[in-house]
């Protein structure tokens, strides 16, 4: 009987302990690998800094056909720029014409 008591004993001594620390151990691999966990926040902190990429890529586009826009309208229209345009658009020249290509990654427009 004396070591069943002194077991029961050591039971009920490190039960608490070992029920709190179990609870720890929870919150703290849910506070790592969980859905708002720290692994999760990196996670979301990648996503936001592509977006911003894309969002900074598609303001810089749209940037630009605005400024093409602006620059064929009515009130303010250059015959040369027009000319140029349609000439890219349709490629074609006149026969005494010399073309000049731009590089792939410096176009007019």
């Amino acid at each position: 009987m004396g070591f069943g008591r002194a077991l029961i004993r050591g039971v009920k001594f490190l039960a608490a302990p070992v029920i709190l620390a179990s609870v720890a151990a929870f919150f703290v691999w849910h506070a790592s690998h969980g859905d708002r966990g720290l692994i999760a926040r990196e996670h979301r902190i990648a996503e936001i800094s592509a977006a911003r990429g894309e969002l900074q890529r598609a303001t810089a586009e749209r940037e630009a056909a605005e400024r093409r826009v602006n620059a064929m309208r009515g009130d303010r229209l250059d015959r040369d720029q027009l000319e140029e345009r349609a000439r890219a658009m349709l490629n074609l020249t006149n026969r005494d014409e010399i073309v000049i290509p731009y590089p792939p990654g410096q176009r007019l427009f």
